[in-house]
């Protein structure tokens, strides 16, 4: 197991923040239908929930579980035609620190890379390292390494494109982002990968919990986050390109090569997402009721 470098909470039996964190996603569909979800938080914070993110279902079908390649926690089901939602809801403890940092964490030589980071220097499905290798190195070829060469990368995803949610696009790629000048978090993620791995670096996509304690009014209505990891100094590091900010309550729900590999719902057939709905919110006092269903 990669190391986290996030400090858990529960460690030591404290925590600064109690989160009540879920989702409601509906999907009318029409005919029976497999599904996979990937909507629970990760193994690696496990030991944070105060109370489980188990998965409900509306109406109910039998699930069955299994970690994928990458160690994510998958449910397998088969949904009946119709509406039919899927729901999370737990109370998650945490730390309450920012994303980690260490300016001094060096950048790997490609020949001292562990082997199983060494598929994180690869192109992949949205993240087109061929169409963009070239202007990497021209932007980024005289950099420092390491540490800082990852926060210009940073720097110039969040200063060079443009954060606008009515834009998103599943198939947009890294390259499309670039060109196109906009995207959402995911967008921003997948180019900050590209220019990464093109240097480079291995790269990896994340996908989870964001949630906005500590930050100004307003804020922004709640939704599932993407945000990289890049290994760097023996370990894992968080950066987030869409934000460029260290930010409290980040909670991992997956991790791959890009999107492609963390889909939040996987249908195998036609269907039609009617409701979406995600929160994250401090808890103060005694713990609140599940959300109604």
């Amino acid at each position: 197991m990669n190391k986290d470098t996030r400090l858990s909470s529960m460690a030591d039996g404290t925590s600064a923040l109690r989160m009540n964190i879920g989702c409601r996603i509906t999907h009318t569909l029409t005919q029976p239908t497999p599904l996979i979800a990937l909507l629970n938080v990760h193994y690696s914070r496990f030991g944070d929930l105060e109370r489980a993110d188990y998965l409900v279902t509306q109406p109910s079908v039998p699930l069955e579980s299994y970690r994928d390649g990458f160690g994510n926690w998958c449910t397998r089901m088969v949904a009946p035609a119709g509406e039919f939602t899927l729901t999370t809801d737990g109370i998650f403890r945490d730390a309450g620190h920012p994303d980690p940092h260490c300016p001094d964490s060096r950048q790997h030589a490609v020949e001292d890379l562990p082997f199983d980071t060494l598929v994180y220097l690869l192109g992949s499905r949205y993240c087109d390292t061929d169409l963009l290798s070239e202007r990497a190195w021209e932007l980024f070829g005289k950099t420092d390494q390491g540490w800082s060469r990852v926060q210009t990368i940073c720097d110039y995803v969040h200063d060079t494109i443009t954060f606008d949610y009515m834009k998103a696009d599943a198939t947009r790629t890294a390259a499309q982002t670039l060109t196109g000048g906009f995207g959402v978090c995911r967008d921003f993620t997948h180019l900050g990968i590209a220019l990464c791995r093109c240097m480079n670096i291995p790269a990896r996509y994340c996908t989870g919990y964001l949630s906005e304690i500590g930050e100004p009014l307003p804020h922004a209505e709640d939704d599932f986050a993407a945000w990289m990891e890049v290994y760097l100094g023996g370990q894992w590091w968080v950066f987030d390109p869409r934000n460029n900010k260290r930010r409290t309550g980040r909670i991992l729900v997956a991790r791959g090569r890009d999107a492609a590999d963390v889909p939040l719902t996987q249908i195998f057939g036609p269907g039609t997402l009617s409701e979406f709905e995600v929160w994250t919110q401090e808890v103060h006092g005694e713990r609140p009721g599940t959300p109604d269903t």
